[in-house]
């Protein structure tokens, strides 16, 4: 009896922590106040310098390809994810969403425009 309380412990732990950080992993994604894991100063400031000269090749460099974010955004609209991230730092979250899922980006299941083109984007790295 013993053990199988002490597993069941066990269990309910690991689950609550994977519970946990998943929720942490993906706080930062669309949203510009919260540093994500991977934040570092410098490559942050050459990303805000990329969107406000509109620098698509510049972002393209800095991103190396990770996340869906570079399947979807390209030279054509770069200048409309540019202006998201610009209203997501003022705070107009709700304007910048409404790009963002223009563009097909921060859905949940990979659905929206750009997600035609690609497919139904299920399975892709957000």
């Amino acid at each position: 009896m013993k053990k199988m309380m002490l597993g069941l412990g066990v269990v309910a732990l690991v689950l609550g922590a994977v519970g946990l950080s998943t929720g942490v992993a993906f706080a930062y994604q669309g949203n510009p106040s919260v540093q994500g894991p991977n934040y570092i100063a410098e490559r942050h400031e050459a990303m805000t310098q990329a969107f406000e000269k509109g620098d698509y090749s510049a972002w393209k460099n800095l991103m190396q390809g990770r996340g869906r974010v570079t399947q979807v955004v390209n030279e054509g609209n770069f200048t409309k994810f540019a202006e998201a991230h610009k209203l997501a730092v003022q705070g107009k979250t709700v304007e910048a969403q409404k790009i963002r899922q223009e563009l097909g980006l921060g859905l949940q299941n990979g659905s929206g425009k750009a997600a035609g083109k690609m497919g139904s984007g299920r399975g892709l790295n957000r």
